[in-house]
């Protein structure tokens, strides 16, 4: 299934695209895309709700906000230079192990909502990746068997501040939390679609230049591994975002360093999941 949300930001409703490209609003199966949801074995249990049902649930047409696919996750984890042309272009060494970060939930937004560029930022950097959601609470999970932990996938920007990031002491979490540094979606594809997150296409334009263009296949570290090196260190939750990393093709990476200013547009998107679009704009106190 294609699962989304929409509506205004705050009080967005699950949705489900079907197959012949319908959107459905999906309110009276009576749960929103969040931590019960997946914990509850909801993708199934919705699934088999549409069957009886779908012919009686509102048509969402005309144009629409899609809201982030997964309703406040407990955690949004990063893996960093998963992709070897990426390390390298950051000047940094490919990892002997997964390099793990965290971006802070309140840095989510949906897929098409602005980018807000911080106060005094001069190095907003953009990261096209692949999301994948964790179904069920994973603890000391094997390789063999992390697939069977995954709800599906979805399109992630991991948006960066650079300067916050690497020239500001502590972690790189600073520079990966502002608030809208975290756009997702606009669909959650669940695990059991004819999808293969290893050989995905991926690529990221700013104002109409393809600046990053590769495929999942060039991962450092797998998926299974990525999920089973996770919970060595943590329990993950249903409904958590693990973001896999982004190929060559950053602002950071050119000579000299190319950043967002106010007015470009970043558009993006992965083989089967979808794009999106965010316009950068300066930030203004309220």
């Amino acid at each position: 299934m294609r699962l989304f949300r929409f509506g205004p930001e705050g009080e967005e409703k699950p949705g489900v695209e079907l197959q012949d490209g319908t959107a459905l609003d999906v309110s009276a199966f009576g749960q929103d895309y969040d931590e019960d949801f997946f914990a509850g074995d909801g993708v199934r249990k919705l699934g088999a709700w549409l069957e009886q049902h779908k012919d009686n649930c509102p048509v969402v047409e005309g144009e629409f906000r899609f809201g982030p696919v997964v309703k406040r996750p407990s955690k949004l984890i990063c893996i960093g230079l998963n992709y070897a042309k990426h390390a390298a272009e950051s000047g940094m060494d490919v990892p002997k192990e997964p390099v793990v970060f965290f971006k802070a939930t309140s840095s989510i937004t949906g897929p098409n909502d602005p980018v807000i560029i911080p106060r005094g930022s001069e190095k907003t950097d953009w990261e096209v990746e692949l999301a994948v959601v964790i179904g069920k609470k994973a603890s000391y999970v094997n390789k063999e068997e992390a697939m069977d932990y995954v709800a599906g996938y979805a399109l992630h920007n991991d948006y960066s501040e650079r300067a916050y990031q690497l020239e500001r002491g502590g972690q790189w979490v600073k520079g990966k939390s502002c608030d809208t540094f975290a756009p997702l979606g606009p669909y959650l594809v669940t695990a059991d679609e004819k999808l293969d997150p290893h050989h995905l296409n991926l690529w990221l334009k700013v104002n109409g230049e393809t600046l990053q263009n590769s495929n999942t296949s060039d991962f450092i570290f797998d998926i299974p591994t990525v999920i089973s090196h996770l919970s060595e260190f943590m329990t993950l939750l249903p409904g958590d975002v693990i973001s896999t990393g982004t190929p060559a093709g950053v602002g950071l990476g050119f000579q000299p360093p190319r950043y967002l200013k106010a007015g470009d547009v970043v558009e993006l998107g992965i083989e089967g999941l979808g794009s999106s679009r965010q316009e950068a704009v300066a930030y203004k106190a309220k």
